[in-house]
């Protein structure tokens, strides 16, 4: 098993750009390389010179999809991009986006970071009208009621259609001539604006930003759509903001180089460690961190606790999504194709390994077999999170709380389960404590269970629920 199977999952990153004159699909090539991490599944762009559209997409990495050839045969002044981690629609190149989608009288091009709750409901309104189209997507239902919108603009349509939407969604959308960004009123997945010396960037994250020379405006607001062109950036508020960040972004899925809130998220991981050696303080000659999201976390673990930090485990950069199938014998290799013990640094050592998350339970089970086969005297593990106990509808790949250790097993049971002398997590308390930020702002659901959108009983949120008849809703109890 790779790691990447044993770890939440974010939906995609997204990308605009409007800059007359600049290069703008290389632009925002370099933005999408920036946000890899956010999905390996698939890449794409659309651009426009003014006239019309054109989109290249193709599942693989940023890089595999775009070589020198494909980005000069994208001119344009204006660009989306998007990197993708299926979550609503199966990992095929139907559901690669951008997304473009033409009606009677207006054409757009979209990209989507997050998850409808209400999808089920919202392509029931359009397969009344005629059909949805070959993906099967919910970010293809928000792509389709914009190209069908009677409006007499793709702006106009765009504020018609977004208060019509429940759930997380983060958006760059674009016509012929302008650049959209959308959050939802919840702004569950982020989204920031950036300025360059011809024009505007909109990115799930700074890091995008930094990579290409631009300079960092503001974010984007829950419940705001941002237009850009030729006369610059306007702001329309749609909905009335409840701030509600999925907290597991400073946990995992952001880059450290990156800022959320006003806080980098390097320096709140720091934090969190510090918190987790206060709150679970272990015995042991090293402190290792499970790379690469775990870094930062370990590094304040060992600051706090005066042990000292040491990488004991290397990772393979460059494995990615592959189109070779490993043979059985690498397969039973499992996360070694991944990960790998440095022997003289674990060899006789007792150990305390700090990592972000624990979902299922198979690789860290695997980690701590691969450590001990390499010598270690003691595996102490620490995490820097609480156990993940509730599904998430927003678009992290949880959705079957079956799949999570953290619901069914204690803490104990979970560290029999993968055979570590001790285990210990972070409390709610201190993971929110850690970011400097008021709880209140953020998402911790699959912590919590506090759920900041209702769910719908009969709503069934897999990667395939477009793909199946949905579910009856359940019968209610008598009385």
């Amino acid at each position: 098993m790779a790691i990447d199977n044993d770890r939440p999952k974010e939906a995609c990153g997204v990308v605009g750009v409007f800059a007359p004159g600049e290069d703008v699909a290389r632009l925002t090539y370099y933005a999408l390389y920036a946000l890899q991490h956010r999905g390996q599944e698939s890449a794409g762009i659309a651009v426009s010179e003014g006239e019309a559209i054109l989109v290249v997409k193709e599942m693989g990495l940023v890089a595999q999809v775009f070589d020198e050839t494909t980005l000069r045969s994208l001119p344009g002044q204006l660009a989306i991009g998007h990197v993708r981690y299926s979550t609503t629609g199966g990992s095929r190149w139907e559901n690669a986006q951008p997304i473009y989608r033409e009606g009677r009288n207006l054409s757009v091009a979209l990209a989507h970071n997050g998850n409808l709750v209400n999808t089920h409901e919202l392509a029931g309104e359009l397969e009344r009208n005629a059909n949805r189209g070959v993906t099967s997507t919910d970010s293809d239902v928000i792509a389709e009621m914009i190209a069908r919108s009677s409006r007499e603009s793709v702006e106009e349509a765009i504020l018609e259609v977004l208060p019509q939407l429940r759930g997380a969604f983060t958006l760059t959308m674009m016509d012929e001539n302008t650049v959209f960004g959308a959050r939802d009123p919840h702004g569950l997945r982020p989204l920031v604006l950036g300025s360059l010396p011809g024009g505007y960037v909109l990115a799930s994250e700074t890091c995008a930003l930094a990579i290409i020379g631009a300079e960092f405006i503001r974010e984007v607001e829950p419940g705001e759509l941002i237009a850009i062109d030729k006369d610059g950036y306007r702001s329309h508020r749609y909905a009335q903001a409840s701030p509600a960040l999925c907290i597991f972004e400073y946990v995992y899925f952001a880059r450290p180089d990156s800022v959320l809130y006003g806080k980098s998220v390097q320096s709140v991981r720091y934090n969190m460690g510090m918190r987790l050696a206060a709150e679970a303080p272990a015995e042991g000659d090293i402190v290792v961190p499970v790379p690469d999201s775990a870094r930062g976390a370990a590094q304040g673990f060992a600051a706090a606790s005066g042990i000292p930090y040491g990488e004991g485990l290397v990772k393979n950069a460059y494995v990615g999504r592959t189109f070779i199938q490993p043979t059985q014998a690498i397969r039973e290799q499992g996360i070694r194709t991944k990960l790998n013990p440095i022997t003289s640094m674990i060899e006789g050592k007792r150990l305390v390994v700090v990592d972000d998350s624990i979902v299922r339970g198979n690789t860290t089970r695997q980690i701590v077999r691969m450590l001990r086969e390499a010598g270690a005297a003691e595996i102490h593990m620490r995490i820097s999170s609480p156990p993940i106990q509730w599904p998430c509808f927003y678009g992290i790949d949880t959705a079957n709380r079956d799949e999570l250790i953290g619901a069914w097993k204690s803490v104990d049971e979970i560290a029999r389960h993968i055979d570590a002398d001790s285990l210990s997590y972070l409390s709610l308390e201190g993971m929110v404590e850690s970011t400097e930020v008021a709880e209140e702002k953020f998402c911790h659901a699959c912590f919590s269970s506090k759920y900041p959108i209702p769910i719908p009983e009969d709503v069934r949120v897999t990667k395939h629920m477009l793909e199946e008849p949905p579910l009856e809703a359940p019968a209610r109890p008598a009385g």
